[in-house]
């Protein structure tokens, strides 16, 4: 029996590896997003931005899928890159330039997409190359450069090739449209775009306490919506700042940023293969005389043992650098904001504030455990105040529930009688929801006892489309048992709240 049309055109497809996604056909954005988009924005000196149209995917006939950020003059370049064992030939191509210059002089990054080239074998390797030297040779045309100034993203789809002709023909017209207005800012934020239903651009001016009267600028743009949880997701982000950073210190502000926002949000579970976060800091608007920022030696080393959860790359001797890492964390946290207001499916925003005296990183695991939980997602969507969901979800979550994969990790401030240390102790740990118009917080436990909650009340909040969940896991003193124990009077009052 003859195949019927259906089969036909499975057989065609699978022979000719054609795939699509659901990118927006139009890029207009939705009437509820256009808040988000900025109309004016101040820019760091020397950096520029351009785009043009390559056609990366077959069906995309006019939009810019190519972009090109740059810097006048060479600058230091930091990356934070997917955890995915299958990272993509961008990603490594990225993380080798970087290492091989040791951070310094880069001139900036070239993106397509419509096409993640991942998974895609050794022509992947060579095509991100090719893309990374293609650049090079808009500014350098007779550059033989055996590492190249340009770092490589790519996002889009898994497992197919670049068509790499028309990327090498669409460079030079990017370059050719580069130039340094909010529109040229605007087009870049919107070319990187896949599944995007709006452009994630942020740009904002600030100083440093050594020298007040000089004003910085730090500007970025990030896409995402989908394939989005740490560590990262499908996720791109470019950060540029004319302040002067030391290449050696560079990387160290980025992953201390980058752990404590691009790294602590989730809307579907899934790690991406191309995750990427570049910053770039080429020092055009520094003093003459003014130092690099840098952090000392010591701290460097004690930072790069400090997996997952890094101290504050502060020190008393540089105050310029703690305000920095102020500056450049609360920026970073405001674009990854962007990225989950932008979730596939997504209706809600949802902050989860955990608290902790044992460390960063416990705190983190019961928030990354409650992200990720289906069951806390639709209560929150048929705005059900399960809260024990909200329990449970800590209960179980890997390192604190004792599991054979991944044992807990039991050293504490105190010990919990006939268990040995726990980094979760259900007496102390409080839940509220946190109304985002400034109305009191409505308790649901206390200090591992339930209240009695106000269901109307709690329908109102999770009609809201903003909700914060607080969660503390250090509400009050240690109980009077732990206190008998000498080692718990001398460690309690040393005791630090850590919040993720």
């Amino acid at each position: 029996m003859a195949p019927t049309g259906r089969t036909l055109k499975r057989v065609f497809a699978a022979a000719f590896q054609i795939r699509t996604y659901s990118a927006p056909a139009e890029r207009t954005i939705p009437a509820a997003k256009q808040k988000y988009v900025p109309t004016t924005g101040t820019y760091p000196k020397g950096f520029l931005a351009g785009t043009s149209h390559a056609g990366v995917k077959a069906s995309n006939t006019s939009n810019d899928d190519i972009t090109m950020i740059v810097s006048d003059q060479l600058c230091a370049a930091g990356g934070v890159f997917t955890k995915n064992i299958f990272k993509a030939a961008p990603v490594q191509a990225s993380r080798r330039f970087l290492s091989q210059k040791e951070n310094d002089n880069f001139r900036g990054v070239i993106v397509n997409s419509g096409c993640a080239n991942a998974v895609t074998g050794k022509l992947g390797q060579e095509h991100a190359a090719i893309m990374a030297q293609e650049t090079d040779k808009c500014f350098e045309p007779t550059s033989s450069n055996d590492i190249p100034q340009t770092l490589v993203m790519s996002t889009g789809v898994i497992g197919q090739r670049l068509p790499i002709d028309k990327i090498t023909a669409a460079i030079p017209k990017a370059h050719k449209a580069l130039g340094t207005t909010h529109e040229h800012w605007l087009n870049a934020a919107k070319a990187i775009c896949t599944t995007d239903t709006f452009p994630k651009l942020i740009s904002r001016t600030f100083t440093l306490p050594s020298h007040p009267d000089t004003t910085y600028s730090i500007a970025g743009m990030t896409k995402g919506a989908g394939m989005i949880h740490p560590n990262m997701a499908t996720l791109l982000a470019i950060v540029c700042t004319d302040v002067k950073i030391a290449p050696s210190s560079i990387g160290s502000f980025l992953r201390f940023a980058t752990n404590r926002t691009f790294n602590c949000i989730s809307i579907d579970g899934d790690t991406s293969t191309n995750d990427t976060v570049n910053l770039f800091a080429n020092g055009m608007a520094a003093p003459e005389g003014t130092s690099a920022l840098s952090l000392p030696p010591a701290l460097l080393e004690k930072r790069s043992r400090a997996y997952p959860f890094p101290s504050p790359p502060q020190d008393p001797r540089s105050p310029d650098a703690e305000a920095f890492t102020e500056v450049l964390t609360d920026f970073m946290r405001d674009l990854a904001k962007l990225v989950v207001r932008d979730g596939e499916g997504a209706t809600k925003f949802v902050t989860i504030r955990v608290t902790s005296d044992l460390s960063h990183a416990v705190a983190k695991r019961a928030a990354v455990s409650i992200a990720r939980s289906a069951l806390v997602k639709t209560a929150l969507y048929g705005k059900d105040a399960n809260w024990g969901r909200i329990l449970c979800a800590i209960g179980y979550a890997p390192g604190i529930m004792d599991a054979m994969e991944l044992p807990a990790i039991t050293r504490a401030p105190y010990p919990v009688a006939g268990a040995g240390a726990k980094q979760v102790v259900p007496e102390r740990t409080s839940v509220s929801f946190i109304p985002t118009d400034g109305s009191a917080e409505l308790k649901l436990l206390v200090r591992g006892e339930p209240e009695t909650v106000d269901e109307e009340r709690a329908k109102q909040i999770l009609e809201m489309e903003d909700l914060e969940i607080l969660v503390k896991l250090d509400d009050g003193p240690a109980l009077a048992e732990y206190e008998r124990d000498e080692r718990v009077k001398e460690a309690i009052p040393r005791r630090k709240q850590h919040e993720t």
